[in-house]
């Protein structure tokens, strides 16, 4: 309980827009973690609960349910401000999150970048001059 306090409450409290200093790579990690878990949970309520009670299908309830789309739209700043300070910590440029938008080669190669240890102390805006 004390690692989804600290790595998911704090981040959404405290660096919930951040996209400025650094992010760990466990930092980054333990986030996705409890959002992906959150995100089966709700999903679970909406398909056997909420769209059971509105009459749906199962068919149709599996497109996705209100609680699924809320905390989707509610986690997506705190997702890339973090994403933008895990890319600071390995020394790249917050604006390398836009690779993430080329179909298929950009998320692997995110993944690529977000797996990667820290450089330590480095300055990544003194590389890019």
């Amino acid at each position: 309980m004390e690692a989804f306090n600290h790595y998911f409450i704090e981040i959404i409290k405290n660096k919930y827009s951040d996209f400025k200093g650094k992010a760990t790579r466990r930092e980054y990690w333990y986030f996705v973690l409890f959002y992906i878990l959150i995100s089966i949970v709700l999903s679970i309520i909406d398909i056997y609960i909420i769209n059971s009670m509105l009459g749906m299908t199962f068919d149709e309830a599996r497109r996705g349910g209100i609680l699924q789309i809320l905390f989707s739209l509610g986690m997506l700043v705190p997702s890339i401000a973090l994403s933008v300070r895990r890319l600071h910590d390995i020394g790249k440029s917050g604006w390398m999150i836009l690779i993430g938008l080329i179909p298929l080669i950009g998320g692997i190669i995110l993944i690529y970048f977000f797996l990667q240890k820290s450089k330590g102390l480095v300055n990544f805006k003194s590389q890019s001059k």
